[in-house]
């Protein structure tokens, strides 16, 4: 690995013939979890000298125009933030979240409890993993001595856009301050997690990623993270965790050392128009209650699917409760149940269920449970 630090010209985002996992740590580019989601075409390439040309002449999430010198202009105020964290076994990348942490992904430090950071012109630093998540794929590292151009990134307000222009910035293969750029393919998605849970509220990409662009920032044109990259690979999709949900851990890691997600004790499977026909809906809406963990929070609330039924020849689920609504939120997939219950809630918290059972429309009050490992 070449540990001399340099600035390299953007990277033409392309098609990747990798399978879609983790892009962790360059050392072990053939992760093992995978992520399926829907593609986008690339619609905007550039290169660090402001050559690169983009397909319209405004960013629709931001507003920008798109001219040749502004994909430039993000990597020269974002570029002195963005770090490499390496661990013993493989390496990733991070970026500056406080005056004293760096912020990377769960699946990056592993379980090491320190590890080294590389900023931009060359500087080391080695401090201890303050925190790590895997439920949501996230870790933060403690850093003393910030160079001083090593600034915070802020994380985006608002969710992003789908067709907005972004740039990953990262450390693909020990290949140092590279980019990539792309749109935003769709949101609110749910990933793999380390923990074999999925993380709610993702944010997909069609730009590049690679093993070793895990815990980068994807950026928005106005400078904002609007996501933490933690997988990629073929087909043009890549994901990264949202900047909502990086807001809610990360402050909890740094402090706390950990975080605790809300969990409702029950696998769900959205309604289609065969399971709608299956369960003797009139139209396919809400998510059906898969199954419920014994003694776990929905245990005697919710009631399970307990019968399959054949629609056109193939069975599918029946008898369970069809969910409609969590508290003023209306379901109409399961991401939109995790991502409220992600973003919304915490365990010991009581979040109101409309429902159907047996065809009747009913209010349940179930009370949040603890993910566990």
């Amino acid at each position: 690995m070449d540990d001399t630090p340099t600035r390299r010209r953007f990277l033409a985002a392309s098609a990747g013939a990798l399978t879609t996992a983790f892009a962790g740590c360059s050392a072990a580019p053939g992760a093992d979890s995978t992520a399926n989601g829907e593609g986008s075409q690339p619609t905007a390439t550039a290169t660090a000298d402001g050559s690169g040309t983009a397909d319209g002449s405004v960013d629709p999430g931001t507003g920008i125009a798109l001219t040749e010198d502004v994909y430039s202009e993000v990597y020269r105020e974002t570029i002195d933030s963005v770090v490499l964290v390496e661990v013993p076994g493989g390496q990733g990348t991070g970026f500056v979240f406080d005056d004293s942490h760096v912020v990377t992904n769960a699946h990056v430090v592993g379980r090491a409890e320190e590890a080294s950071v590389r900023f931009n012109a060359g500087e080391w630093r080695t401090g201890p993993v303050a925190g790590v998540d895997p439920h949501s794929d996230l870790a933060a590292v403690e850093v003393d001595g910030v160079p001083d151009p090593a600034t915070p990134l802020s994380l985006a307000d608002e969710p992003p856009t789908v067709g907005q222009v972004v740039a990953a910035i990262g450390n693909p293969y020990a290949l140092n301050g590279s980019v990539t750029t792309g749109v935003v393919s769709g949101d609110d998605r749910l990933i793999p997690s380390p923990s074999n849970y999925r993380i709610p509220d993702a944010v997909q990409t069609d730009a590049a990623v690679n093993p070793g662009n895990s815990g980068g920032p994807l950026m928005s044109l106005d400078g904002d993270v609007v996501a933490v990259i933690n997988s990629g690979g073929g087909d043009n999709i890549a994901f990264g965790i949202s900047a909502a949900l990086t807001r809610r851990v990360v402050p909890e890691l740094i402090e706390n050392g950990d975080y605790d997600h809300a969990s409702p004790g029950a696998r769900f499977t959205d309604v289609t128009p065969s399971i709608a026909e299956a369960n003797g809906l009139d139209e396919p809406r809400g998510v059906l209650v898969l199954d419920v963990r014994q003694n776990g929070p929905a245990d005697g609330v919710l009631r399970p699917s307990d019968q399959r039924r054949f629609v056109d020849g193939n069975p599918f689920p029946a008898g369970g409760d069809v969910l409609l609504a969590a508290d003023d939120r209306t379901l109409s997939t399961v991401e939109d149940f995790w991502s409220y219950l992600g973003l919304e809630t915490r365990p010991g918290d009581s979040v109101e269920l409309r429902l159907l059972r047996d065809g009747t429309a009913q209010t349940v009050s179930l009370e949040l449970g603890t993910r566990t490992l």
